[in-house]
């Protein structure tokens, strides 16, 4: 059986035309979007701008914030009378030692007091006393401190610096019997007053 011949076909797509339909009349087109960078780009700008205006405008003082603000009342000045440590004269001492050192129950062993002129110094001397512990009160009145040095024969019980003013009661022990020693110095003119009681 004979074979037929092939032929060949081509083929034709059919092309389309673009074309632009024309936009009926009174119609305007609409505006193109900003493209996106450019919006960021503006929205950079402007808030860029909106920071130079507050470092501008910007109050360190504070003074339209209207937040309350806490007032500190200052502190009180406190003034030290000198007339109140001015020394006293003879007549009125009785009257500052009882105030300065007022009386105890406690049997009292030795006592003094005096008015002592610019850079004097007193010492006083107690009798024989018993081995056992003892109180000894001091106190002074002057501008300046009064030093206290309290002593036995061998040993040093007491040396102070006393701010007047301020009274001082000083506990000691005699490990045997023992004469006191009280030796009072001042600095410029003062009055003194001790007191030495058995416990």
């Amino acid at each position: 059986m004979a074979r037929r011949p092939l032929r060949a076909y081509s083929l034709t797509m059919p092309s389309v035309r673009r074309t632009s339909a024309p936009f009926p009349q009174g119609t305007a087109r609409a505006p193109l979007a900003p493209r996106p960078a450019a919006a960021v780009a503006l929205g950079l700008v402007l808030a860029a701008g909106a920071l130079a205006a507050c470092e501008y405008t910007y109050d360190d003082g504070r003074a339209g914030s209207g937040q309350p603000t806490a007032t500190v009342a200052p502190a009180p000045a406190f003034t030290r009378d000198p007339l109140q440590q001015d020394p006293v004269s003879d007549a009125e001492l009785g009257d500052w030692v009882s105030r300065a050192l007022p009386d105890s129950t406690a049997p009292v062993i030795q006592a003094d007091a005096g008015l002592l002129a610019p850079a004097e110094v007193r010492t006083i001397s107690s009798t024989v006393l018993a081995t056992g512990t003892y109180v000894l009160a001091i106190a002074c009145r002057s501008q300046r401190r009064v030093t206290f040095t309290v002593r036995t024969e061998t040993l040093t019980l007491v040396d102070l610096g006393l701010r007047c003013g301020i009274n001082r009661e000083n506990v000691i022990y005699l490990s045997t019997d023992s004469v006191l020693t009280v030796r009072v110095e001042a600095r410029t003119a003062a009055n003194y007053a001790f007191r030495v009681q058995r416990l």
